[in-house]
């Protein structure tokens, strides 16, 4: 007796074929595959135009002798005045007096850059519109004002005012410093993430303190960078303002050079270039520390 074939009567089931699912797949509409259009290539050839063509203007105005710049003759004469700076004089007298006016160029440079900072954080909190659009404005006015002011040009109107010496020459580097820290702080504020500070008014921390813990150690690690830059930007700065009596190594540069008393003059210089040299390095070391 055969046994009864259990298949005879039973439907297999069929498999959709591979192909056809792979298509199916395939033709879906998705997200990814929406082609993002790129800008335009002719934007930017028409800005690096534009930039090329205001180079080009701003050499053509520019009146001179650039021959006369790069002759022999020329050429020789600058030669003739650097010997002239050797040998430097280092007489125990005025070597004192060139490390007294290198300590008053540290200071005048360490104050201005430290009052610029302290007045640069409460400008830039409205600046940074946090206290409403109209007093954003207000303070952007404000420190696109300290900004472009030169230093030079804050020296002379406080040196009429204060007198000769170094603290004009403070101030001077605090105000355009104020505006430059100023400006870039408070795009820091702007552009920092808004979560921690809206966590922590979410639970019931006020304005103030929320800013404090939430905000601004998020950008404290710009603001300290922002700050060295400025320190080692105001080092050569406090040299350049001694010319109009500021006080510092550049008085000393200016008095020296008026006199005629080079030898004196290339001491002068060698300290001013000692100086930024180390303080440069300085900046750097300590930017490092903190990136680690």
């Amino acid at each position: 007796m055969n046994a009864p074939n259990q298949s005879a009567g039973t439907p297999t089931p069929t498999a959709m074929p591979t192909a056809t699912l792979t298509t199916a797949l395939t033709t879906a509409p998705t997200a990814a595959s929406t082609a993002i259009p790129s800008p335009p290539a002719t934007h930017g050839r028409w800005v690096m135009l534009a930039i090329a063509a205001l180079v080009a203007a701003s050499f053509a105005t520019l009146r001179g002798d650039w021959s006369g710049l790069f002759s022999l003759e020329s050429l020789a004469k600058m030669a003739a005045l650097c010997r002239d700076f050797f040998p430097l004089e280092t007489s125990p007298a005025f070597l004192k007096q060139i490390a007294w006016a290198t300590l008053e160029t540290i200071a005048m440079s360490l104050l201005g850059t430290l009052l610029a900072l302290l007045l640069a954080l409460i400008i830039a909190v409205p600046a940074a519109g946090l206290n409403g659009s109209a007093m954003r404005g207000v303070a952007r006015a404000l420190l696109n004002v300290c900004r472009a002011v030169p230093e030079l040009v804050w020296a002379s109107i406080l040196v009429i005012a204060a007198g000769l010496g170094p603290f004009p020459g403070t101030l001077a580097l605090a105000f355009h410093t104020t505006g430059v820290l100023g400006r870039l702080i408070a795009d820091a504020f702007e552009n920092a993430p808004a979560e921690p500070f809206e966590a922590l008014r979410r639970n019931g921390v006020g304005p103030v303190s929320a800013f404090a813990y939430g905000t601004l150690p998020v950008v404290l690690p710009q603001i300290t960078s922002y700050t060295l830059y400025r320190w080692e930007n105001n080092i050569r700065a406090a040299a350049v303002l001694g010319v109009i009596g500021a006080g510092g190594l550049g008085q000393m540069l200016y008095y020296r050079l008026s006199l005629l008393q080079y030898h004196d003059t290339g001491t002068v210089l060698v300290a001013m270039i000692l100086l930024v040299v180390l303080v440069d390095a300085f900046s750097h070391w300590v930017r490092g520390r903190l990136a680690d």
